[in-house]
């Protein structure tokens, strides 16, 4: 394997190949799903814990929670706008004020408030929206802790926002179509035109050629998972971490497009193997739409030991199982490695060693 002749590969790959189509897809279509489902949801250029409030007495502490930077208040004009606002998860919470509100907050004694929570909102909406209510009311009162809040909660119970029960679908999307259809159409195209051929009469190796293949698949599918996280702002408390668990999913992908350029004769059985493998592929992020199917199946997928780690990171919950899963990620990116470079590789592309 020559470093130099594989990067003046890569480059060709990079500018001149003739995948133009396929290219524009493996990046157009991952941002317009992300965008597509943010814009639905609500939630692509808001990061803030959102508030509802209906306040018929014009109380003051209606300010004093818009002053606060770490939530966004939202005004209902009725009690009925104000459940079906939170209901239909619209905001995070919603509060009732009282119309003698402001002077309830200077007497001595305390009073009670209920908060309505959407049922799937995030625990962090939910302690911020609490903490910055509190502090609201203190700054009204001038003493501590004059309301007594009790909280309630509003619509589905799931508690799994659609924001991240389709977030494994767009990181899938993202890491996997391009990692595998960029290596997996160019080496499809080298065979039928059999300019593969012409590897005979020059210093170019076979594996020179499919590690720069790869390669260009690893690198645009690895880009756009990077994109794709940074737009669901799904970073975590270890980036570094989840940064290398991409970069693995990266080569997993473009392994697997190796492997199908390699065994496919044809642009059209590629694409119907895509069709129908999808479900190989996708299913964990299918499961994960959906909290009542058993989750223990997302094991019966190799995609899963991928994004199930990302998954973990993303939202701040790994633990133990997520250092496993990774494991046997990169496990299997090795065993798909010893496979690319075997003998069998050279006879099904009709080149001798």
């Amino acid at each position: 394997m020559n470093i130099r002749r594989i990067l003046i590969l890569l480059w060709k790959e990079l500018f001149h190949g003739s995948r133009g189509f396929i290219l524009i897809m493996t990046i157009a279509a991952p941002l317009l799903i992300t965008l597509i489902i943010n814009l639905a949801i609500g939630n692509l250029f808001e990061s803030k814990a959102r508030l509802a409030v209906y306040n018929p007495g014009n109380s003051k502490l209606l300010e004093i929670l818009q002053s606060f930077p770490q939530i966004r208040t939202i005004e209902a004009n009725s009690p009925t706008v104000l459940t079906e606002i939170v209901s239909h998860g619209s905001a995070d919470a919603g509060l009732i004020l009282l119309e003698d509100l402001d002077s309830l907050i200077r007497q001595d004694g305390k009073f009670n408030l209920t908060l309505y929570f959407w049922g799937e909102s995030l625990a962090k909406d939910r302690t911020v929206i609490l903490g910055t209510l509190f502090e609201a009311f203190n700054q009204a009162a001038a003493k501590e802790e004059p309301v007594n809040i009790r909280t309630e909660l509003l619509g589905s119970n799931d508690n799994i926002p659609w924001s991240q029960r389709l977030l494994p679908l767009t990181v899938m999307i993202a890491i996997f179509l391009g990692g595998i259809m960029l290596p997996a159409t160019s080496l499809i195209l080298e065979k039928q035109e059999r300019t593969i051929l012409a590897l005979k009469v020059t210093p170019v190796t076979i594996i020179d050629l499919l590690f720069a293949k790869g390669l260009t698949g690893a690198l645009i599918s690895f880009v756009m998972g990077i994109i794709i996280v940074i737009i669901n702002r799904s970073w975590g408390n270890y980036p570094l971490f989840l940064t290398g668990l991409l970069a693995i999913g990266s080569t997993m992908a473009a392994e697997i497009g190796i492997l199908l350029g390699i065994l496919i004769k044809d642009m059209n059985t590629l694409f119907a193997v895509w069709k129908f493998g999808g479900i190989i592929l996708f299913g964990p992020a299918i499961i994960s739409m959906f909290p009542s199917i058993p989750q223990w199946m997302n094991y019966l997928f190799p995609t899963y030991y991928v994004i199930g780690p990302i998954l973990d990171l993303g939202l701040n919950t790994a633990d133990v199982w997520t250092a496993v899963h990774t494991g046997i990620a990169a496990g299997m990116v090795i065993l798909f490695s010893i496979v690319i470079q075997s003998r069998f590789v050279y006879r099904l592309l009709e080149i001798e060693v």
